[in-house]
């Protein structure tokens, strides 16, 4: 992405009513998070300040000022050691005020699917992320161009209505 481009941060504070993230792969590029979690270390969730980071505090200022954030998820079942781990870890993301779905990828056929993730925010700016097979972060690209943002909404809202609440999803 080039240097002037907005920071993810950046486009999230300008937001005004909406940011939506869709998140499609089985894996992701490891962390020492997921690696900790893998060794059996579990987070207090009772204790805020030992997980709460400047990103669950960027959405939660963001969602107070009344930015809608929704993520949804389609992933394969049974579902991979990471998600299993993502799965977990997502109950600071619903803290910090996100609204999250999933969907399991046998039910979404039928729905035209951009081929990466993304953040669309505002419906008029999408941050798409390109990944390596492996789960790195290549590159992330901005567009404003209607037709991709409306291709990439379109199919966020097809997978929203599917997909099954955080609380519910069992794995």
């Amino acid at each position: 992405m080039p240097s002037n481009a907005p920071s993810f941060g950046e486009l999230l504070r300008q937001c005004r009513r909406s940011a939506l993230h869709l998140e499609m792969r089985d894996t992701y590029a490891t962390t020492e998070r997921f690696d900790a979690w893998k060794r059996g270390e579990r987070i207090d969730w009772a204790d805020r300040g030992s997980w709460w980071h400047p990103y669950d505090q960027l959405i939660a200022d963001s969602v107070a000022r009344g930015v809608v954030i929704r993520r949804a998820r389609i992933v394969s079942e049974p579902v991979s050691e990471y998600i299993r781990w993502e799965h977990y870890v997502t109950h600071g993301n619903v803290v910090a005020g996100e609204e999250v779905r999933w969907l399991p990828r046998r039910l979404a056929n039928g729905i035209p699917l951009p081929a990466n993730d993304f953040w669309a925010f505002d419906e008029s700016m999408l941050r798409v992320h390109h990944f390596s097979g492996d789960g790195e972060v290549v590159e992330d690209e901005l567009t404003n161009a209607p037709d991709t943002v409306g291709l990439c909404v379109a199919a966020f809202e097809s997978v929203w209505e599917r997909a099954i609440p955080h609380q519910d999803y069992k794995i």
